[in-house]
């Protein structure tokens, strides 16, 4: 954090890698100011080629949270006193990720609080980080002062079990390996202690990931090898007690 006599530019910086909800402050939309700063954002991360960060509601009303903080304290902090840590807060806002970062800010007018973020080079290299896919923004005026936060994720998705099983059991099908429609013996074998009611399989993975885009290199390898024909894919219950969004695979190969 920074503080200067001119009272021009105050910031501070948190990132993460490993809600109070208030209807009152829902917003899904950003207002004009939150507006120009998503656009400055943008604009930075595409002269560099980077892909636009998408709007996103949910880290918007968690920034909204802790700004209203900060403007009450007149005070910039990314977690005060009895409150939760940032991924919590994000977290109990709705929003599924598996990194997080987020810059805070003081300044006169709107445009400097961007320039401020670029000209301090830990708060820049969140608003470039080519990872992120997901930004919300809060601003909030105190006197002659604007307060803001900006959250930034990388989203992950929230699917159903069987939309789970259906993206990994596609991945698979494409190896050349035919996916069994019945979930059941796959979902046992998310607790090691379960036995299998019917054919014992030649194999199980088990696997975690935030992106079901793509299979793991064990998986891969053992479709590869030619020594299995079918496969049974079960969701496991994930432990997000952490905040970050993983999903929980088990594998069986036959």
């Amino acid at each position: 954090m920074l503080r200067n006599s001119s009272r021009r530019f105050f910031f501070a910086l948190a990132f993460f890698l490993f809600i109070f909800p208030a209807k009152s402050f829902a917003q899904e939309n950003p207002s004009d100011s939150e507006k120009f700063l998503l656009d400055a954002v943008n604009r930075e991360r595409t002269s560099e080629n980077l892909q636009p960060l998408k709007w996103n509601a949910s880290l918007a009303n968690a920034a909204r949270l802790h700004l209203h903080k900060m403007v009450e304290r007149n005070s910039l902090s990314h977690q005060f006193s009895g409150e939760p840590d940032l991924a919590r807060r994000l977290r109990e806002a709705g929003a599924h990720f598996s990194s997080i970062a987020e810059n805070i800010a003081e300044a006169p007018s709107v445009s400097e609080l961007h320039i401020g973020w670029m000209n301090s080079i830990p708060h820049r290299n969140n608003i470039m980080n080519p990872k992120f896919t997901a930004i919300g923004i809060a601003i909030e005026m105190r006197g002659t002062q604007y307060f803001a936060v900006q959250d930034f994720s990388v989203a992950v998705n929230a699917f159903t079990k069987e939309e789970q099983e259906k993206k990994v059991g596609q991945l698979l099908q494409a190896r050349g390996l035919k996916i069994e429609t019945n979930s059941e013996e796959a979902r046992k074998a998310c607790d090691s202690s379960s036995g299998f009611s019917g054919a014992r399989p030649l194999a199980t993975i088990h696997f975690e990931t935030p992106d079901l885009s793509q299979l793991p290199d064990q998986l891969v390898s053992a479709a590869k090898s030619g020594r299995y024909r079918v496969a049974a894919v079960g969701a496991c219950k994930a432990d997000e007690s952490a905040g970050f969004s993983r999903f929980r695979i088990s594998v069986l190969l036959y």
